[in-house]
């Protein structure tokens, strides 16, 4: 068997939580790719950090806490007395209930808020949570020493140098959209966050973006040496999930996201208000799930407001539940999937989940969506800066049963072919092992 020439690798990986409120695209890839691993006889060890890791989370649990606990960090940022708290004080924040209620809380998922936060915890030892970052040193140092770090954004820079110099083991960070949260930041802070990553870029061995056109973008914005950056595309553990029929009458238009302003939950509303003044599309429904934080409820009441005013609020649904389950039945009750982001992404985790039911999808020509769409076949890509694009592309797949179907089958079996969870983490592993001695099978990792 081939896990027997495999040497087994200790990976340790550290993983932000976000309490499971909303669409965490890399929160899905951390634990696929955990469980990808462990499947191929490695030995992954999650560190939540944050908040708790609660969407999809099944296997993730290693009982050893959250760490740098989100209510403490924002305490520790904002009143010096919580820098110097005893551990019980600090435990009690820690406790799951308090970060569950934080997480609800707007605060903890607005980077113009957080800006001077995200600022000191790339700080490292340098920052306010140098205390968080003692415990932390302390806990690894009474573990079993890992054969590699995984960390799994750019935003934890902070934590490398000083995980380098004590455990002196190899430090990979993948990358995925770090550029949106930091962009929708002041300027002076932007700048700022954007020069410390590029400084502390030189603490970590090498990099893993979700696309080609993120690492380029990537490499220019933090200085990344290309030499080492790496490019591993996502893949779903949706392996097991049939085709929809697309059959739905009357026909459903799908969000699939967080609903936040600059995800595209607004462009899509428009462009549905637009298709229902189309007599052969004025049965049409929207349906869109994937999280409605505390922050965000302002906008869903002014969209709403929006809809009234149109006539077609009553033709408009939120879904509660995006759990596993409750995205696959989700996917399987549309015609087609758009979550067009006027800014685009770093990959678009939704794609592959829409592939995965075959379901086809519409997206801008922004970010990585080209890329993602080509690599599957399973959509459609418009110009944005077409006034007019997002609602014809929609409505030519609306319209033309055929069409849909050919796409949806493209994507479906483009993901169950090619982008399936054990293929990421077949590509990680191999990454992986450029810094690790051992012998893994070839995987289609690209360096660019």
């Amino acid at each position: 068997m081939w896990l027997d020439v495999v040497r087994r690798m200790r990976i340790l990986s550290l993983t932000p939580g976000t309490g499971g409120t909303f669409y965490c695209q890399n929160c899905l890839r951390d634990g696929q790719m955990v469980r990808g691993l462990r499947r191929r006889g490695h030995d992954v060890i999650v560190v939540p950090l944050y908040l708790p890791i609660l969407l999809d989370s099944e296997g993730l649990d290693n009982g050893t806490g959250v760490f740098f606990g989100g209510v403490n960090v924002f305490l520790q940022q904002n009143l010096g007395i919580f820098r110097n708290t005893p551990r019980w004080l600090d435990k009690m924040l820690d406790s799951s209930w308090m970060l569950r209620r934080a997480a609800a809380r707007e605060g903890s998922t607005r980077a113009r808020d957080l800006a001077p936060m995200t600022y000191s915890m790339l700080q490292g030892r340098d920052g306010r949570q140098r205390k968080e970052l003692h415990r932390f040193i302390e806990w690894l140092q009474g573990e079993p020493k890992p054969d590699l770090v995984h960390i799994s954004n750019a935003l934890l820079l902070g934590l490398a140098g000083e995980i380098r110099e004590r455990l002196k083991v190899p430090i990979v960070c993948s990358l995925q959209d770090e550029d949106t949260w930091i962009d929708a930041m002041d300027p002076v802070w932007r700048d700022r966050c954007w020069n410390i990553i590029a400084e502390k870029a030189r603490d970590v061995n090498l990099f893993v973006a979700v696309s080609k056109w993120y690492a380029s973008k990537m490499a220019e914005r933090a200085r990344i040496p290309m030499d080492r950056m790496r490019v591993v595309p996502l893949g779903t553990e949706w392996d097991r999930c049939d085709p929809s029929p697309l059959d739905a009458d009357p026909p459903v238009l799908g969000f699939l996201s967080r609903i936040h302003p600059a995800l595209g939950f607004s462009e899509l509303v428009d462009a549905f208000i637009e298709l229902k003044k189309d007599p052969r599309l004025a049965r049409l429904k929207l349906r869109a799930t994937g999280g409605v934080t505390h922050g965000d409820r302002h906008f869903v009441d002014h969209v709403y407001e929006k809809l009234r005013a149109a006539g077609v609020a009553d033709d408009v649904e939120i879904v509660e539940d995006f759990t596993k389950a409750g995205r696959q039945q989700f996917l399987r009750t549309l015609s087609v999937l758009s979550a067009p982001a006027p800014q685009g992404e770093a990959f678009g985790f939704f794609v592959l989940e829409a592939g995965a039911c075959g379901v086809p999808v519409v997206q801008p020509d922004a970010g990585a969506f080209r890329e993602v769409v080509e690599m599957t076949g399973g959509g459609i890509v418009y110009d944005p800066r077409d006034e007019t694009a997002l609602v014809e592309s929609l409505k030519s797949v609306l319209l033309d049963r055929e069409l849909a179907r050919r796409l949806g089958r493209a994507g479906h079996a483009a993901v169950h072919e090619k982008f399936t969870a054990d293929a990421m983490a077949a590509n990680i592993a191999a990454v992986f092992h450029e810094l690790v001695p051992g012998h893994e099978f070839p995987a289609e990792i690209a360096k660019v």
